[in-house]
């Protein structure tokens, strides 16, 4: 495999330090949120995550749209991400992608399970964290 772009980020502190990107483009302060005893008065991984997951699987499907031949200029997307204790004393990820688009249902629906194919993330993902899909309100199963 070929890499396309390769990018560095480092974290200063774990979740009450920094994380910035070589480039700087990326600097900001980490703080673990309300929701598990912290100030919640900076960004949380799950947040970077999150936002990393919508914009890439949003790009995902505009790509297979276009390959497609389908006329949309924009797919919302929302990356729903939580953060769990799991069986072996450590802790677990699962992500809801909402995505929005102006189409017919079925035609959405098979946009939406194409980039689930295609997206990096998605294919990072898979086998590792639960995923789960809905388009227009309506869960994937």
């Amino acid at each position: 495999m070929k890499t396309l772009y390769e990018t560095r980020a480092t974290a200063k502190a774990g979740r009450q330090g920094q994380v910035s990107t070589d480039d700087g483009l990326l600097d900001v302060a980490l703080a673990y949120p309300k929701a598990m005893g912290g100030s919640g008065l900076a960004t949380n991984p799950e947040q970077l995550f999150a936002a990393g997951y919508a914009a890439c699987f949003s790009n995902a499907v505009l790509h297979v749209a276009k390959i497609g031949k389908v006329d949309i200029t924009q797919a919302p997307v929302s990356a729903v991400v939580g953060i769990a204790a799991n069986d072996t004393g450590g802790f677990a990820l699962a992500v809801a992608l909402e995505v929005s688009l102006d189409l017919p249902q079925e035609a959405a629906e098979a946009l939406v399970r194409h980039a689930h194919q295609v997206c990096p993330y998605s294919n990072a993902t898979r086998n590792n964290i639960d995923v789960k899909l809905s388009v227009n309100g309506v869960t994937l199963g």
